[in-house]
């Protein structure tokens, strides 16, 4: 046994023996050697590791106890930080009318712990956490993956039902593909408004912003995969402050918590819908940029909108990021910028106009810099891998992880489509079938591999630069 499965094997043997410490652990004090397993396995909710700025890696718990649980970090014990404090929220204005609105309450405690470089055995409650790999040789990229409840659309998606919303489905069936690390691009939670009485597959479904929500839509069902990797995670529309920003600025959000940024105070809303873009290392050769375009919205932004400026500063720095020509640069954001969006009965929308107009004012023919190889996007419900042939970064969208999908893109597209204008597409590959993204390592580059739920090869996609050669084009039909 190697000394790190013996350390862990001691660590768990240890925890599990810690029982018989509950009289004594209780007091709290700082020289208690364990915490007891029992009591702390049945308060934490979810706990997890995510990797932030400067590949911070970050060590999440939610628990339903008022203090925050112990950790073990190469066998010692401490007791992880406090992130946000149980508490009730008072209503505030959402993206749905009063009426189909409520407080958010958050019956749990949030807590962090930052990890050292030299942290190679974590427990949390009894839980070995997943620490990243130096090298990641596989890694999954998700996003869109909760069940829509939204009278606005009078959409109720049948949450119940494993084949019409299989986010449980796919968060198991990447874990058992044993990935070195995970991509959220946005689009935790949908649950936004009550299921009426009478729609049996969403009957009785949390709904709202708070704490119930959240488990239902998204810690319940992807706690395999939480405790399968490391996540990367950025935000889409749906965690923008009118909607689950309250549940993403305590949980998921990298940024230390404050009440400037929790999206309580809608006087607050203009700084918490926006936060620097940041790299994370996948290995040596490789990085990738995650943007918050939250709250950019799917209409023209206009130079007199605030976040214009706050959105070429924040290219500027995506700029300055993928300058060094030591990596392959990759970016992350959950709006397609060269991808389109399917319309039922007629040509496809084009890409986030938005962030087209902005980027335009720094790079107007490329618009992303030229660091930038490979783009990765949610937002739109179905799987994209675009291809240029103009000088334009190749484009995944992965959209396809769990709400309902969109109807299928033209097969083929009407000729001169364009996802922007100048964007000369060369070839697209795409399927509305509910699944995921694979980055797989193969020697000194990623294969992209799209997957169906239950893990059924579609295509390989095989980069070249800012290029890419999918094994097979225009609409994947599932086997």
């Amino acid at each position: 046994m190697s000394h790190r499965l013996r350390r862990r094997a001691q660590i768990a043997a240890g925890l599990a023996l810690a029982v018989t410490a509950v009289a004594i652990a209780a007091c709290g004090g700082s020289n208690d050697p364990i915490t007891p397993a029992t009591t702390t396995d049945a308060q934490v909710q979810a706990a997890w590791t995510e990797i932030g700025a400067n590949n911070q890696v970050i060590v999440r718990a939610i628990t339903t106890a008022g203090t925050c649980p112990r950790i073990a970090i190469n066998g010692a014990f401490s007791t992880m930080a406090l992130r946000a404090p149980a508490t009730t929220v008072a209503q505030r204005p959402t993206a749905s009318a009063a009426a189909d609105s409520k407080p958010s309450v958050f019956a749990v405690t949030a807590c962090e712990t930052l990890l050292a470089s030299s942290a190679t055995d974590v427990f949390v409650g009894g839980r070995a956490m997943p620490l990243p790999k130096a090298a990641p040789q596989r890694i999954a990229v998700l996003a869109d993956t909760g069940c829509r409840l939204k009278k606005a659309d009078n959409a109720y998606q049948p949450c119940l039902d494993t084949n019409a919303w299989p986010f449980a489905t796919i968060a198991a069936t990447i874990a058992s593909m044993k990935p070195d690390l995970v991509m959220h691009i946005g689009d935790y939670h949908y649950r936004e408004n009550a299921c009426p009485t009478d729609i049996a597959g969403c009957k009785d479904s949390p709904w709202g912003y708070g704490w119930d929500t959240w488990a239902a839509d998204f810690f319940t069902p992807g706690a395999p995969l939480l405790a399968a990797a490391p996540w990367v995670v950025t935000r889409g529309n749906h965690e923008e402050c009118a909607r689950a920003g309250q549940g993403w600025s305590r949980f998921l959000d990298v940024r230390p918590f404050s009440a400037a940024m929790s999206c309580d105070d809608p006087a607050n809303d203009n700084g918490g819908n926006v936060s620097d873009p940041y790299a994370v290392a996948l290995g040596s050769d490789t990085q990738i940029v995650l943007f918050d375009s939250a709250k950019v919205g799917t209409a023209g932004l206009p130079t007199t909108d605030y976040k214009f400026p706050i959105y070429q500063d924040q290219f500027r720095k995506v700029a300055a990021i993928a300058a060094d020509t030591t990596k392959t640069t990759l970016f992350a954001n959950h709006h397609p910028i060269l991808a389109f969006a399917p319309l039922a009965g007629a040509a496809p929308a084009p890409g986030n106009t938005g962030l087209q107009a902005v980027m335009k004012t720094l790079n107007p023919v490329t618009y992303y810099p030229d660091g930038v190889k490979i783009a990765l996007h949610g937002h739109v419900h179905d799987f994209q891998a675009i291809s240029f042939s103009t000088n334009h970064p190749a484009t995944f969208v992965t959209g396809n992880g769990g709400d309902n999908v969109d109807v299928n893109l033209p097969d083929p597209l009407p000729a001169g489509t364009t996802p922007a204008p100048g964007a000369v597409l060369d070839k697209i590959t795409h399927t509305n079938t509910f699944g995921f993204m694979m980055m797989e390592r193969s020697g000194s580059q990623w294969l992209y591999k799209a997957y169906t739920k239950t893990g059924v090869l579609l295509t390989t996609c095989v980069p070249n630069g800012s290029k890419i050669a999918c094994d097979k084009t225009g609409f994947l039909a599932p086997s």
